[in-house]
């Protein structure tokens, strides 16, 4: 089958006050974007509405709730907890998303593969809220899986993208030349046995090797991971969401993590020079 354009009206707006409150919010910018975004869509949001981040990475709200990372925000992803403040805790339900897209143009996506979303209660177990919503995803055309611990499935998909994406986006591979050049798969496969130890303390145990995770990103060919597209078009790095959160999350449990802050320091250098990262 050849390529389909799918169009569907729809109502647009730069003003939140002009769209009003909403039943659901999706959040879908990168983690950078976050914060301002945060504070000027609180005219969509009232005291039923759902927001539903659909973004990579570490989320600021992540450590609600794990006595060992502490009350604190992650200063990575939400610094001086503004996030946190302009978004309802209590409003939030947790996303995984499981799909290529690529923006060529404003208004124009294209879908290269996937269609899946994970959805759950960032406290863990089941509601009628996030069935609901399951529901109507899968209405709308997705396939949806609602988790009893969408922590737990945010880990697991980052536990694979916090060394493809950044390794990827300094030296210009496709993963498949990253995975067939053995330096360079042992070295992200150290950084994934730092993120494993760290996950085990925080609720989030992955039983695979990261022999095994490979294996499976090997049978996705020679793609471009979504942090190389970003540096191919000159826009910012989503590192901090990614590796910086890991770095953070595993300072607060004490676990080392030479490999991780190998991979960010060398990641951030890289946008810094190419003004892809703020500077120091």
């Amino acid at each position: 089958m050849g390529e389909q354009l799918l169009q569907a009206p729809c109502q647009a707006s730069d003003d939140a006050a002009e769209v009003g409150v909403q039943d659901v919010v999706i959040v879908a910018v990168k983690g950078q974007a976050l914060a301002a975004v945060a504070q000027h869509i609180s005219p969509m949001i009232g005291v039923d509405t759902v927001i539903l981040p659909a973004m990579n990475g570490v989320p600021w709200w992540f450590g609600q709730g794990i006595a060992s990372m502490g009350n604190e925000p992650l200063q990575s992803v939400d610094a001086g907890g503004l996030i946190a403040a302009a978004l309802p805790a209590a409003q939030v339900l947790g996303c995984v998303v499981h799909a290529s897209t690529s923006a060529a143009e404003p208004g124009l996506v294209s879908h290269k593969m996937g269609n899946g979303l994970i959805l759950g209660e960032p406290a863990g177990g089941e509601s009628p809220r996030a069935q609901a919503l399951g529901q109507l995803l899968r209405d709308a055309g997705f396939e949806v899986q609602v988790s009893a611990n969408i922590r737990q499935d945010i880990w697991y998909k980052l536990w694979g993208n916090m060394t493809l994406n950044p390794v990827s986006a300094i030296t210009g591979a496709t993963a498949d030349r990253i995975l067939d050049d053995q330096l360079v798969a042992e070295f992200c496969r150290a950084a994934m046995r730092e993120a494993q130890q760290i996950g085990a303390l925080i609720g989030c145990p992955i039983a695979e090797t990261p022999e095994q995770r490979h294996l499976v990103t090997r049978k996705l060919g020679a793609f471009k991971s979504s942090m190389l597209q970003d540096v191919n078009a000159g826009r910012s790095l989503e590192l901090d969401a990614l590796v910086s959160a890991v770095r953070e999350i595993g300072q607060r449990v004490g676990v080392a993590t030479p490999f991780i802050d190998a991979v960010l320091g060398l990641t951030r250098l890289f946008g810094r020079v190419h003004g892809l990262y703020p500077q120091a």
